[in-house]
């Protein structure tokens, strides 16, 4: 589909069943095209001598001339033309790149727009090296898709194959994923299949079959996986195409609730599989569901899928917060050990905030396959003005939760500037056509209506389209200086994660977990290690009747980590006791390693 280069000229191709012609209307040309029709829909014809750089548009039934629904680029947008792109001519390094398993990966979202002030990859490559240093392995990239507006999200692309001329050419985004392969990161891509953005989507000048009405979307039209040839393949084809000719690591699945197709094999299956079959390197795919439906992994072929449970609970433990979609959490010490050993909170429950039952049974789901963070690019917009969790909590709770998400056995994954506790905000935005614009932030308010705290009039929700709250959403990199204690903690921490088989094992087969108090609780990771969080006041533990507290035979415990070290911003730690006494600090997370008697002085 769309335009492909050869050494003797180009071949268009593009589906439109329900049309009569498709010109091909080349820049610089007065005469256009006509492409061959045949039986079965697609217009097609190749043009000899034609070569990378060429910019051009398809004109159906004689209106007016639009860019190609596949196109590898659009320089100037998703209204304008499109250009020819050699995906060959980029000169690849990472050959000895084999690619990335899901085990091990600590994953990090990324906005290209709002990385750096530049907002490009190329600005963005250079920081790769900074990310590898701090204990990134996986950088999870935010849609690129071409889109409308001077910025956005990347929710609403509209061109699927063309990587949005707002971060630079293609090239420049070939360079970034060789560059972090260089540095044994790897990329993966998040992509939208649910629905196609409202501005610059000129699908229906070519075919109306590529929506249908027999399923309601959130997001806009649903897509026709079902009877649709041209729709199917054009979302079909475009996992593989990311994996093979931009060498990405895998995919990331946006709200694949709102991916409908009752036919065989699922689309997601289907695009999971050519995605695999593209390269012969290990890829990875992680589905967002917010149903927790977990035959996402058992029958589709995801990877893994976000644990927005764990999140929802650990926020309302950090702020004390309860509104909206996190009525149904109480951030107690038991949700939190339950989330940490058996994943999902609700597995076929009823949910009140829902009506209804939420997920199904997961519990034998690894603990890999379950995707654990306290933010992302959704929890953080969904705050009054784009705060970041620790505008909302105390730094000894988030440096406590911290550490129980980058110790917990799921794949922890950090949102951009996480690390360095960036005072950046991130809020919504998506610049629109005026009239749009305004449709845009009526939903936008709407949606931020089930939130009573930000119904209070005194509370100012930037536009999506202010150009300003765009910006003040980019990160400010010498807050890693500035905001050390907490750039050291996530580094120290992702060490260890690193670097201490119990904590790199990733297994839930011989982890405990005890409430210690109505805001304290322990995981024990075998005979091995101890990590008690109190989220609460001092705690002495000698008052605490609890066996697994008690060390394994001839052996004790002893602090190996502390998140009130001064050199996190903590107050210091108590002394530990030989014989066991230990006061757990307030808002403080310890980790107890174990020591043979003989062994400990």
């Amino acid at each position: 589909m769309g335009a492909r280069l050869s050494q003797d000229g180009v071949g268009f191709r593009v589906f439109a069943p329900k049309r009569e012609r498709v010109a091909l209307v080349i820049e610089g040309r007065d005469k256009e095209i006509p492409l061959e029709r045949d039986a079965d829909g697609w217009f097609a014809r190749f043009i000899p001598e034609l070569r990378a750089g060429v910019r051009y548009r398809f004109r159906v039934d004689g209106g007016e001339a639009v860019p190609d629904p596949e196109s590898r680029f659009q320089p100037e947008g998703p209204h304008g033309p499109s250009e020819v792109i050699d995906p060959r001519a980029f000169a690849w390094t990472d050959a000895a790149w084999r690619g990335v398993e899901l085990r091990g990966q600590v994953i990090y979202e990324l906005h290209v727009g709002t990385f750096t002030r530049e907002g490009t990859w190329a600005a963005a490559a250079k920081e790769l090296e900074e990310l590898r240093d701090a204990g990134i392995t996986l950088i999870e990239m935010m849609p690129i898709a071409e889109f409308a507006g001077r910025f956005g999200w990347g929710y609403d692309g509209v061109d699927l194959y063309a990587p949005s001329h707002l971060y630079g050419r293609p090239d420049d985004l070939r360079a970034f994923v060789d560059r972090a392969h260089a540095l044994g990161i790897g990329v993966i891509l998040d992509v939208v299949y649910n629905h196609i953005g409202p501005s610059g989507n000129y699908l229906r000048r070519f075919s109306d079959e590529y929506f249908t009405n027999r399923y309601k979307n959130d997001w806009g039209e649903a897509i026709d996986f079902e009877t649709s040839k041209g729709a199917r393949e054009l979302f079909a084809a475009n996992g593989a195409y990311w994996v093979d000719e931009y060498h990405f690591d895998g995919l990331r699945l946006d709200a694949t609730q709102n991916i409908y197709d009752a036919s065989s094999p699922h689309i997601v299956r289907e695009i999971i599989d050519r995605a695999r079959n593209a390269t012969s390197r290990k890829i990875v795919v992680v589905a967002e569901n917010e149903p927790e439906d977990a035959a996402i992994l058992r029958e589709l072929g995801c990877d893994a899928m976000w644990n927005d449970d764990f999140h929802h609970s650990a926020r309302v433990a950090a702020t004390g917060r309860r509104e909206a979609y996190y009525t149904n959490t109480h951030g107690t010490p038991q949700e939190l050990v339950s989330a940490v050993k058996w994943g999902f909170l609700f597995q076929g429950q009823y949910y009140p905030w829902q009506k209804q039952c939420r997920g199904g049974p997961a519990l034998d789901l690894s603990p890999a396959s379950l995707v654990l963070y306290l933010q992302n690019h959704d929890q953080v917009a969904n705050s009054a003005g784009g705060a970041r969790l620790d505008r909302h909590t105390t730094r000894g709770r988030l440096r406590a939760l911290t550490t129980l998400m980058l110790l917990a056995p799921g794949t922890p994954m950090l949102f951009q500037g996480q690390e360095f506790a960036a005072s950046a905000p991130f809020t919504y935005f998506a610049d629109h056509e005026p009239e749009l614009a305004k449709a845009v932030a009526r939903g936008r308010n709407e949606f931020l209506q089930q939130f009573p705290t930000l119904r209070d009039p005194k509370i100012a929700l930037s536009a999506p389209d202010d150009r300003d709250a765009f910006e003040r959403c980019k990160l400010d990199f010498s807050e890693r200086v500035t905001h050390r204690d907490m750039y050291d903690l996530h580094k120290d921490l992702l060490r260890l994660r690193r670097e201490d088989p119990v904590f790199s094992a990733q297994t839930n087969e011989r982890l405990h977990g005890a409430v210690l108090s109505s805001e304290a609780f322990l995981l024990r990771y075998g005979d091995d290690r101890l990590l008690l969080v109190n989220l609460g006041a001092d705690l002495d533990l000698a008052l605490v009747a609890e066996p697994l507290l008690a060390p394994p035979r001839d052996s004790s415990w002893t602090v190996s980590f502390s998140t009130e070290d001064p050199r996190y911003g903590g107050t210091g730690t108590p002394p530990f006791e030989r014989y066991g006494q230990l006061v757990v600090p307030g808002h403080a997370a310890l980790v107890l390693a174990c020591k043979k008697k003989e062994d400990t002085p």
